[in-house]
């Protein structure tokens, strides 16, 4: 079995077909999907996606390009999902976690002083709330590597999504106590940077993920949107990028997602 560790089924690409998008998931082996939620809005949504559906868990957080329209209320609206109040009573068990939070500095949509308060607000509460943080960082992983440590304890609950840094950064991230996860980039023709950390980064700390409905791996990468179901490809080239066997890089990769996230075993 496989695990989708960060999917937005949310999304109007994949939201509108999401029981064709979850049987497909499933008829290719991808047993549990973590839903991604951006903004307290997309959470709401993402709710009610779950409540559907007993193989899908969520996080939510307010993601960096969205800091610049988040307020207090905002923040405060989080924290009280991510307790498992109000619409989110009686689902604490498939909220399981903090995210996607972080800083982007290559689109720079909010500005960066922005991005971080709202950033370090939402690692206050995962500190809280001893929740696992699942990070987007674009031209900023040395950044949030700073940011880190001043949350104790959050570093080792905390997975770099969609990992696209060099071998330095990654050990730098590793170093922390993180988990880093890939994407289909890593199958990219051009992508020797990510597979190069792909290779290198050990076995209990790497996760699996497609970031859905964007960024389809090959051979699929002409396929859109991308779904769940398209994470064999991922898991299959990393496997041979690794040297493993597929079914042995799956088990590693489920068992990972499963403690990371806390989900129940099977």
């Amino acid at each position: 079995m496989l695990i989708d560790t960060h999917c937005h089924l949310t999304s109007p690409e994949l939201a509108p077909r999401l029981a064709s998008v979850l049987a497909a998931a499933r008829a290719a082996g991808v047993g549990r999907i973590i839903v991604v939620a951006v903004n307290t809005a997309d959470a709401r949504a993402a709710l009610n996606v779950v409540k559907a559906h007993a193989e899908l868990s969520f996080v939510a957080g307010i993601h960096p390009h969205e800091a610049g329209r988040c307020d207090d209320e905002d923040l405060a609206a989080l924290a009280e999902l991510l307790r498992g109040k109000g619409a989110a009573a009686g689902l604490q068990e498939r909220i399981v976690g903090v995210g996607e939070i972080g800083l982007d500095f290559h689109y720079d949509f909010a500005p960066r002083d922005r991005q971080e308060r709202v950033f370090r607000a939402q690692l206050t509460l995962a500190s809280e709330l001893a929740r696992p943080v699942v990070i987007h960082a674009r031209e900023s992983e040395s950044r949030v590597c700073d940011i880190l440590p001043e949350y104790p304890g959050v570093a080792e609950r905390t997975v770099f999504h969609c990992f696209s840094a060099d071998v330095a950064v990654a050990r730098r991230a590793l170093d922390l106590g993180c988990l880093l996860s890939f994407t289909g980039v890593v199958t990219f023709r051009k992508a020797e940077t990510i597979q190069a950390v792909a290779r290198f980064v050990p076995a209990d700390r790497m996760m699996l993920e497609t970031d859905a409905p964007y960024l389809s791996p090959e051979p699929m990468r002409k396929v859109r949107p991308n779904e769940p179901a398209l994470l064999v490809h991922t898991a299959r080239f990393l496997a041979d990028l690794r040297g493993v066997a597929l079914d042995a890089l799956a088990a590693a990769t489920t068992a990972n997602a499963v403690r990371f996230f806390r989900l129940p075993e099977d």
